[in-house]
């Protein structure tokens, strides 16, 4: 009987991992598909990353495990109206300031907006902050208008504001790219 009921976890969580790419065993979220990249105007503030035709970008439906300390990549996006985040952001349908600490979470961690305008506590430098979810950073969708021509963000993303970044000792304006950060709800 032990046998046979492991067999059927077995074959769920192999099930589940062809749907989404997550593999519960492993604790892993691979890619449920890719992209087709096109080249059109994409605003290249905050060193925005854009869209090359003929290139495919990974998609991802889930995120890894939320965790008392998640390991994550933060990159910068300005939420303001004109900034490089595109149009109001998912959550309140608000613009807001680069002096507000908020921030954009994968499209699994987003979790169909139960994060919402929930607090995140993030760690890095040796420093923590606060951050309000305000906005999805979609893991699925891209290369499109409606995302300012930028590719699809990857399953590990928690995109912030320039005063996240300011706030926890990273230079928004230098040479770091992406940095690594843990994070946790608050």
């Amino acid at each position: 009987m032990a046998k046979a009921l492991l067999l059927v976890f077995l074959l769920a969580g192999f099930d589940l991992c062809f749907c989404t790419r997550y593999n519960p065993l492993l604790g892993q979220c691979g890619p449920s598909g890719y992209l087709h990249g096109r080249t059109e105007n994409c605003n290249r503030d905050n060193d925005s990353d854009c869209c090359k035709g003929g290139h495919e970008y990974p998609q991802y439906h889930c995120s890894p495990p939320v965790t008392g300390e998640t390991r994550a990549t933060i990159t910068i996006n300005s939420f303001a109206e004109g900034g490089d985040g595109g149009g109001p952001s998912e959550c309140d349908g608000n613009y807001h300031s680069d002096e507000e600490k908020v921030v954009a979470l994968s499209t699994g961690w987003y979790n169909h907006g139960s994060r919402c305008l929930k607090h995140i506590r993030i760690n890095a430098n040796g420093r923590s902050v606060l951050a309000k979810v305000v906005d999805e950073c979609d893991s699925i969708n891209g290369c499109d208008y409606a995302h300012d021509f930028q590719p699809p963000c990857n399953n590990n993303i928690v995109d912030a504001s320039p005063a996240v970044w300011k706030a926890l000792g990273i230079d928004p304006n230098g040479d770091t790219g992406d940095f690594h950060i843990t994070w946790s709800m608050a």
